[in-house]
């Protein structure tokens, strides 16, 4: 049986070791048969080593009281990361934000899945990508409601991403969705600007040719896509970095 455990992170506020809650949810293949959730699902809260902020508990309620006896993350993470049996990949919706946290000592050296990222490839005619909007956007079948709630709590925000990734490896292959998820985000059309919401073989040569310089890698890789499907070149990067070299 090959498994892909589906993660999702609640946290404190931004500091770089504040996760307050973890929530998985296993994806499952048995050979000749079609991918699945398995009964694998979980949720551990965790002592975040700081006070949660106002911010955050507004969205998923969580109390400091909760986690004060709650273990330290990097004492929780490993067994769930890396469960008995390993895992194919892990995977999250915009996995870029768990994997500031679920680092590869953590997390075994695991590939990751973005399901965000894959879901701009397979379903592009959506008009949202979030994963509440795929959820009710596509009503994913077998998808029990109230175990998917309360929305922005690990356990069911995982179980409701497990769906989404379930019907992408039933539609594509791993290695499709692990090389989708190597690369910035490709998006379906525009998303600013005065050229927003129009696909991208709709734009003129020279707005494509701006947004191909944006500061988004998404917004960047998006349009140097179309260019090259046209034949051109992408621009020469024009961005500069987040630090300049100090002489």
């Amino acid at each position: 049986m090959t498994r892909i455990r589906v993660i999702d992170l609640e946290t404190a506020g931004n500091g770089p070791h504040d996760v307050c809650e973890i929530g998985w949810q296993d994806v499952v293949h048995d050979p000749g048969a079609p991918w699945r959730l398995d009964e694998a699902r979980g949720a551990v809260l965790i002592n975040p080593g700081r006070p949660i902020s106002p911010e955050t508990m507004s969205v998923h309620h969580i109390l400091d009281a909760e986690v004060a006896e709650a273990p330290f993350w990097k004492d929780a993470a490993p067994a769930i990361l890396r469960p008995e049996g390993g895992v194919a990949a892990l995977a999250a919706h915009r996995a870029s934000f768990e994997q500031r946290y679920c680092t590869p000592a953590l997390a075994g050296g695991a590939a990751w899945i973005c399901t965000w990222k894959c879901a701009l490839r397979l379903w592009p005619h959506l008009s949202s990508f979030s994963n509440q909007m795929l959820r009710y956007q596509r009503m994913p079948e077998g998808l029990i409601h109230e175990i998917g709630l309360p929305a922005h709590r690990a356990m069911p925000d995982a179980y409701v991403t497990a769906h989404h990734l379930r019907d992408m490896l039933n539609e594509a292959s791993l290695e499709q969705l692990l090389a989708w998820s190597a690369e910035p985000g490709l998006l379906p059309r525009a998303p600013r600007g005065p050229e927003r919401g129009k696909a991208w073989n709709q734009l003129g040569d020279e707005p494509l040719r701006a947004l191909a310089q944006d500061r988004d890698p998404d917004i960047r890789f998006s349009a140097e896509t179309e260019l090259r499907r046209r034949g051109e070149a992408a621009p020469v990067e024009t961005v500069e970095p987040a630090q300049r070299t100090l002489l």
